[in-house]
């Protein structure tokens, strides 16, 4: 019989509600499965107490019959959401020992609808990063392993605590963001769901920024109905986030049928890159073929500018993280650095900066700042936002042939730590199939469809019209059932 940990989200829910177990006995199970799996480093902050306390609550309104969608859902909350009174650092010691008092309107809607918070997960700092491995706090360490090997490999980033913490069973679910893939490589990474919704359609008030233009939190979870629940709390309208969508989200969960009668998947032809690997082609051959089996009719489309998105994606991102990272200076908040006596106030900002921020960080802010400086803004801004413009038009251009694309979501399976953190451009090729989408503002999500050569999780991405959240949940849920049930990794911690 499985443990409580083994559950789905929508299990669990459907367990509570009907009372063949108690919110409390689920956070229990969960609370000392986090303390069993520290060597993961997924958690950097944990919050037992509050978790049993709001267990508690969670059963008093099951049994007054007043509980919500989430009530006695245990999730984990990545480092970049505010959550009142817990420490929030972003993965950055600039931040070590912030407490905000305030809550960020995701992590609201989730507790409004009864979700127990177990902690804050690791992630890379600030977001900058594709393998967890930029964080203050050390790297996360996947919960797979490749067959045969003991080498610890990375669960993907920057929502790498979050997806170790859903695949290793130390979280229902978890909220994660997405720049440019930060929800979808890591998912595929370790073999679990995770979708960037359409830009606006999450709040980003309360989430610590990084490109304003980008950013857009996402569920992470084990199966896609259960990413569709998350997603159905997590989004709408918040008068308090200028970019936010006041439109109806309509019925996500009910979505997720996997019937494609009727539609169209386009697969892009620029999306077969030079070098891919065999097993990921064959990977996303199978995909197209599991889809026409569904009912859909498969079609060939172009994207003639997708190999310009990275070059421009990491042009807009860095100048949007240099202008969100000046508010770090060590006076208001968060870390201030020790400086001689007469020590001057750009002295202390200098000083305060160079000890908070890492090298990954530190690296995007001064390219951020080149790009938008004088004589370079117009040359190198100004043109990635043209180029931004027309791969969103090329996006537009296919919805006119198809309803849905299909793709890889990564060039390959998880890597080992340390075989790419000396070589930034390695490290940013991780996001190649997954940045056109996000440069777009698109919804777009990662489903496990089968195992590497190794033995280790590979994804394939569903990209949907702006707002079409139903049609990428309704595809993955196809590929879901064709891939069977999800395989856990083999314990070692």
């Amino acid at each position: 019989m499985p443990g409580l940990t083994d559950l789905t989200i929508a299990e669990l829910r459907d367990g509570l509600h009907a009372r063949r177990f108690s919110a409390r006995e689920v956070a229990g199970e969960y609370v000392s499965a986090v303390e069993a799996a520290r060597p993961l480093n997924a958690y950097v902050v944990e919050t037992p107490e509050a978790a049993l306390e709001r267990a508690d609550a969670a059963d008093a309104a099951l049994a007054a019959g007043e509980a919500g969608p989430l009530a006695g859902v245990p999730l984990g909350i990545k480092d970049l959401f505010a959550v009142e009174g817990v420490q929030t650092t972003a993965g950055s010691r600039i931040l070590q020992g912030f407490r905000p008092p305030y809550e960020s309107s995701v992590t609201a809607h989730l507790k409004r609808d009864g979700a127990v918070f177990l902690g804050k997960l690791n992630m890379d700092e600030f977001a900058m990063g594709s393998s967890n491995e930029t964080s203050a706090f050390g790297p996360v360490l996947s919960p797979w392993r490749s067959r045969g090997s003991n080498a610890p490999l990375t669960p993907g980033g920057s929502s790498g605590g979050s997806a170790a913490a859903v695949s290793a069973r130390i979280a229902a679910g978890a909220t994660g963001t997405d720049t440019g893939g930060s929800i979808r490589q890591p998912a595929a990474f370790v073999g679990i769901v995770g979708i960037k919704p359409t830009y606006g359609r999450c709040s980003r008030w309360g989430v610590v920024a990084f490109a304003s233009s980008l950013d857009q939190a996402g569920p992470m979870a084990r199966t896609v109905e259960d990413a569709a629940i998350l997603l159905q709390s997590m989004s709408g309208y918040d008068p308090k986030d200028s970019t936010s969508l006041d439109l109806p989200v309509g019925d996500l969960e009910g979505a997720c049928v996997g019937d494609l009668r009727g539609r169209r998947v386009g697969i892009p032809r620029e999306y077969r890159v030079d070098g891919m690997p065999h097993e990921i082609d064959r990977l996303w051959r199978l995909g197209a073929e599991q889809l026409r089996d569904a009912g859909a009719e498969i079609v060939e489309v172009s994207l003639p500018h997708t190999k310009y998105a990275l070059p421009a994606y990491y042009i807009i991102a860095p100048a949007e993280a240099s202008s969100n990272l000046a508010r770090y200076d060590g006076v208001r908040y968060g870390r201030r650095a020790e400086v001689p006596a007469g020590a001057s106030l750009i002295e202390m900002y200098e000083a305060t900066r160079a000890e908070g921020f890492g090298r990954e960080v530190k690296r995007r802010i001064m390219i951020g700042t080149y790009v938008l400086s004088a004589g370079y803004y117009d040359a190198y801004y100004l043109q990635a936002q043209k180029i931004r413009a027309l791969i969103t038009r090329d996006f537009e251009r296919a919805w006119d042939q198809c309803d849905l694309l299909l793709t890889p979501t990564a060039p390959s399976a998880a890597f080992r730590l340390g075989d790419k953190s000396a070589d930034p451009l390695a490290m940013y090729l991780n996001d190649v199939f997954t940045v056109p989408s996000s440069l777009a503002g698109l919804p777009a999500a990662s489903v496990p469809a089968g195992l590497s050569d190794d033995g280790l999780p590979l994804g394939l991405q569903v990209i949907g019209p702006a707002l079409d959240e139903a049609g990428v949940l309704n595809a993955a849920a196809a590929l879901e059932r064709a891939a069977g049930r999800t395989q856990l990794p083999e314990r070692w911690w």
